[in-house]
């Protein structure tokens, strides 16, 4: 950069185009996200704050997070939060990163859970308790177990719960699926974004989820249903009567994952859900 004064509004269009040939799919979010959490400020506070100048340190930090945006690490990280269900959550390397298309399994979850007086819940695979967190925050009445096997991740849910005044109402629990004397339910409702990619597929992914996010989190097995067909069997004896386990999946193994369901004794299938792309993503199952 030249010794010229560079101004909110100067640093954004230039970081915009040297982003965008990086590759980066959204390069002016990107770049406003990050000059936001330079700034400590909201993003859209940018917008009426163009024509400011911004100081040398803030310019050194703004530049280093570009930086390292430029070379794949995601903005999320970067930054240490994202948003989920118009909620704020803290994410680290050790969680995925919550995604738009996860909305949808909470969605279905309120669905179902909102006519009940004081539902069971539980979330498997928490990550960074997105799910779990905004369940809570939206049925006051609600209590949850939320498992993973990451102790790291439940560190970073545990500290989300408490952020959003619902860390009373969430069990958090380090184990195996539901592998926990208190993952033995009943349970009105069984929520879970596991692993779903399969193992050929890992190298496809974007540069940034595939160099930076966990990859357990991320690959079941060569077929990508490992993960789903234990949970599925296990959900007979986990739901209660009429309960229901709700699932998110990838379109590539929503097929299998639905005949899964289908073999599996005690269960009902029930209709698979399209996200806004109109590619299946959540399938689901009632207890006989």
């Amino acid at each position: 950069m030249s010794d010229d004064v560079w101004t909110v509004g100067r640093l954004l269009t230039w970081t915009t185009e040297w982003l965008a040939g990086k590759g980066s799919e959204s390069p002016r979010l990107d770049a406003e996200v990050l000059l936001a959490a330079v700034r400590g400020c909201p993003r859209i506070a940018l917008y009426t704050a163009f024509d400011e100048p911004v100081d040398d340190a803030g310019r050194s930090r703004f530049r280093d997070l570009v930086r390292r945006r430029g070379e794949g690490e995601p903005v999320a990280y970067l930054v240490g939060s994202r948003e989920f269900f118009s909620l704020a959550f803290r994410v680290t390397p050790a969680v995925l990163i919550p995604r738009p298309e996860t909305e949808g399994l909470v969605v279905r979850a309120l669905d179902i859970c909102k006519p009940l007086p004081s539902p069971r819940i539980a979330d498997v695979g928490t990550g960074s308790g997105a799910v779990a967190v905004t369940l809570a925050k939206h049925l006051p009445r609600a209590r949850l177990v939320a498992t993973d096997i990451s102790a790291e991740s439940l560190a970073v849910a545990s500290d989300n719960a408490a952020r959003h005044g619902v860390a009373e109402r969430i069990e958090f629990a380090r184990c195996d699926l539901l592998d926990t004397p208190s993952g033995a339910g009943p349970f009105d409702c069984i929520v879970s974004n596991p692993p779903y990619v399969r193992e050929d597929e890992f190298d496809s992914l974007p540069r940034d989820v595939r160099l930076h996010e966990p990859r357990g989190a991320l690959v079941a097995g060569p077929s990508g249903i490992e993960v789903i067909e234990r949970l599925v069997a296990l959900a007979p004896q986990r739901l209660s009567p009429g309960g229901w386990l709700v699932i998110e999946v990838g379109p590539s193994t929503a097929e299998a994952a639905r005949g899964v369901i289908g073999r599996q004794p005690g269960l009902i299938a029930g209709d698979t859900l399209n996200d806004l792309a109109g590619l299946p993503r959540i399938v689901q199952a009632r207890r006989a």
